[in-house]
């Protein structure tokens, strides 16, 4: 009788043991006041990570860690920076480390943003400061093997997702963002000149808003050069006033009279450089514009973000019209201010 009540009893005691190794399992735990980061370099054994998590209130006792790797021994636990910020148990803490749901900031840039929109977004999101990524994306040096006359890294930032960490710099970046570039302008195979495409690509990314309309964009700058007459780009003239510091989301005739080479309403050509990051579909217009022979284009009156185009200035100047007596019927209608549209197709003639 003594050995079956002691087999019982040591039973009873692996039970409670089992249960209590459970409940340290699954129950959910934190220490830790505010959010916390923990990082595991390559190379961190399972013992270190269990006393790192411990030592930062993540999890309570070491062990508990441990007992999960001897539940699950064939995951393979990942290395890399982990954010915390509410109670969770040792399982799952063990779970997000196995799957590698390591801790990253998601920097959106979508086609058309110029380094100045970056630079906000980055702040933003707090990676680093905006002043620190224009920094490093006014010095040239990391693309000039691909573009020689590249003033800034503007038109090379690829428009993009970019996964980065507490620790990246904005010239790491920069570094992805030009390597993406390069990929992109590789597939496409061009043998034009990659400075005049990309600049151009950019007054046509800033200037298109249907889709449709970028290859009759490219059409109009292209007979534009060719015939040596001024390309009037409103954006050109936006970006002119960024780079004087000026700009404050309005053109105004100061802005059009300016002698900032970027300002094409004042200069021939295209402008010393691109004044945005242009997407694949505007570096293809760029290399393959359509073709026509219009000269000028003005938004369309519904709202939809296409643009009427015109071979004669007499055409534009009705087209232009036409769009000022719907904008005015609108105000009468709504009774509100008007929304001033990127390029003040309505205002100035391109």
């Amino acid at each position: 009788m003594k050995l079956v009540r002691r087999f019982t009893a040591l039973a009873i005691l692996l039970l409670a043991g089992a249960g209590y190794v459970a409940w340290e399992l699954i129950r959910p735990y934190a220490a830790f006041r505010a959010e916390t980061f923990i990082e595991f370099p390559k190379g961190t054994s399972t013992v270190e990570m269990a006393s790192m998590l411990a030592a930062s209130g993540v999890i309570q006792h070491p062990w508990a860690f441990l007992a999960a790797r001897a539940l699950q021994p064939r995951r393979k636990l990942q290395a890399g920076e982990y954010h915390f910020t509410q109670p969770a148990s040792v399982l799952d803490v063990y779970d997000r480390i196995a799957r590698g749901d390591v801790f990253y900031y998601a920097l959106a840039v979508p086609e058309g943003q110029n380094m100045f929109d970056i630079a906000a977004d980055a702040e933003k999101l707090g990676l680093f400061p905006s002043a620190d990524f224009l920094r490093a994306a006014r010095d040239p040096s990391s693309i000039r093997d691909v573009d020689p006359a590249a003033p800034t890294l503007e038109g090379y930032l690829f428009p993009s997702t970019y996964r980065l960490t507490r620790h990246s710099t904005p010239e790491q970046l920069c570094r992805m963002m030009t390597a993406q570039f390069r990929d992109v302008w590789k597939q496409l195979g061009a043998p034009a000149d990659v400075h005049t495409t990309v600049t151009l690509a950019s007054l046509i990314e800033r200037e298109a808003r249907y889709p449709p309309d970028r290859p009759l964009i490219s059409s109009v700058m292209h007979n534009r050069l060719q015939i040596r007459m001024k390309l009037d780009c409103d954006p050109t003239t936006i970006y002119a006033a960024l780079l004087d510091g000026r700009y404050r989301g309005t053109i105004h005739q100061s802005d059009l009279a300016s002698n900032n080479p970027y300002n094409t309403y004042r200069h021939a050509g295209l402008p010393p450089g691109p004044i945005a990051n242009p997407g694949r579909d505007s570096l293809l217009a760029a290399l393959h514009p359509a073709d026509t022979q219009y000269l000028y284009f003005v938004l369309r009156p519904d709202g939809s973000g296409a643009h009427n185009f015109s071979k004669t200035i007499s055409e534009h100047q009705l087209a232009i019209a036409q769009y000022r007596r719907a904008n005015q019927r609108e105000q009468v209608e709504e009774s509100a201010p008007r929304r001033h549209t990127r390029g003040k197709k309505a205002q100035h003639d391109n």
